[in-house]
């Protein structure tokens, strides 16, 4: 065999198992532009223009550095976070995240199901009916399917994502002016510049990402050696994360900010489009924000279910059955059951129930960053995989910025 056929060889071998390691990361990250990220992008876009793109440059690297933390302590540990929390915390300690931790993705995930319903209501339908059907369909494909199975379907529709990619490129945005504002930020001191920064962040990076990340590698069963093949997972899902959010911006801030329009939610920016820019392009938004909730709607579920049952040492993963892991789909089915209930309440309060989502989830992100942080440094837990001195200081950085605009975050919001 020549030298070109073997380089051959040993280059698609490595492309497939590259392609074998990639989901968790990639599914995390999309899942992280859920109803509510969307919404805060189209509002960003709407009253900043594109102002703000140069911070979603450098939250999308500060998203990839907390990934790789989760992805690395699953494939090492082959332990989820709320069984480490729990091994090296306690009880107390475990029981004060857990709770945040529910009562901050329930309230998310009550707000995927009101995304879903006003997306598919752009379309004609009712919530009465979307609603209940895709609870339905979230819950069977997971119940019923294996992990593999899941997995493909929720990176197919993390792929219609690219819809926003489309609505960018259709609004024509002056490219030598988008590139200026990224390079050459105009920045602001206000009060609404600095809430709609500080929220652009919250909603990029949030707790339930990691718990699910790191609980899907151990679930796929990654291994040690295939990791430096694995973190090209987190890498792509953060950089498509990033991506999509910025033609979000970009579609908003061409279209909806000149024009002075102001938009409160992704469904109100998908209406405000359909005057300026036509039918086509609000009904790609609501595409969008649709794909959006529905792949949510399966993550945060999952991620919930999926850090009770490793906190309290339950039997967990997508390839079980009821029998073999009755507390991880029980409470898999009791979320979505609670989520899609709530929505099909007339006129239940959705502004208050994400108000109070947000200020959980800025509870609670210090402290699982900090955590995090903790763990990933513990050499009797990660051995040679601990952080090194360099990674040390570009995370701590990235965390404690993190951890100010957090904070920053939950003041505004309660004294707003």
């Amino acid at each position: 065999m020549s030298l070109v056929s073997r380089l051959k060889q040993l280059k698609d071998a490595r492309f497939i198992v590259i392609l074998s390691v990639i989901g968790p990361g990639f599914i995390a990250g999309n899942a992280g532009n859920d109803a509510g990220g969307i919404a805060t992008y189209s509002i960003v876009g709407a009253r900043e223009g594109y102002g703000l793109l140069w911070a979603l440059v450098l939250t999308t690297v500060a998203l990839a550095v907390v990934q790789e933390m989760s992805s690395r302590m699953g494939v090492v540990t082959g332990k989820g976070f709320g069984d480490l929390v729990r091994e090296q915390f306690g009880v107390k300690v475990t029981l004060a995240v857990m709770s945040l931790l529910v009562f901050a993705n329930l309230s998310c995930i009550i707000a995927e199901f009101a995304g879903i319903a006003a997306s598919m209501e752009l379309f004609g339908v009712n919530k009465y009916v979307s609603v209940p059907l895709s609870a339905f369909i979230v819950w069977l494909i997971v119940v019923k399917g294996n992990f593999k199975q899941v997995e493909r379907f929720m990176i197919a529709i993390s792929l219609v994502y690219l819809t926003y990619v489309v609505s960018g490129f259709m609004a024509n945005p002056p490219w030598n002016e988008v590139a200026k504002q990224i390079i050459y930020p105009k920045l602001r001191m206000d009060k609404d510049y600095l809430l709609l920064f500080i929220t652009m962040v919250g909603t990029t990076i949030t707790p339930y990402m990691q718990f699910y990340l790191q609980s899907a590698v151990v679930d796929k069963g990654v291994r040690i050696e295939e990791y430096r093949f694995a973190k090209y997972d987190v890498y792509i899902g953060s950089v498509m994360t990033g991506f999509i959010a910025f033609f979000i911006v970009l579609a908003t801030g061409t279209i909806l900010h000149p024009a002075g329009v102001i938009v409160d939610s992704a469904d109100d920016a998908a209406r405000a489009l359909y005057p300026l820019a036509g039918n086509f392009a609000s009904h790609l938004f609501a595409l969008g924000l649709l794909n959006a909730s529905f792949l949510a709607a399966f993550v945060l579920p999952l991620a919930t279910a999926y850090g009770l049952s490793e906190a309290f040492g339950w039997e967990s993963g997508i390839n079980k059955t009821f029998r073999e892991a009755p507390q991880f789909l029980g409470f898999y089915t009791a979320f979505i059951i609670i989520g899609a209930g709530v929505i099909m309440f007339p006129n239940a309060p959705l502004i208050k129930i994400m108000f109070l989502s947000q200020t959980v989830n800025g509870i609670l992100l210090p402290i699982v960053l900090i955590i995090m942080l903790r763990l990933v440094n513990t050499r009797s837990i990660m051995g040679e995989y601990v952080n090194s001195k360099r990674m040390n200081i570009i995370t701590w950085i990235t965390v404690t910025i993190l951890i100010l605009l957090t904070i920053l975050l939950l003041i505004t919001s309660l004294f707003s």
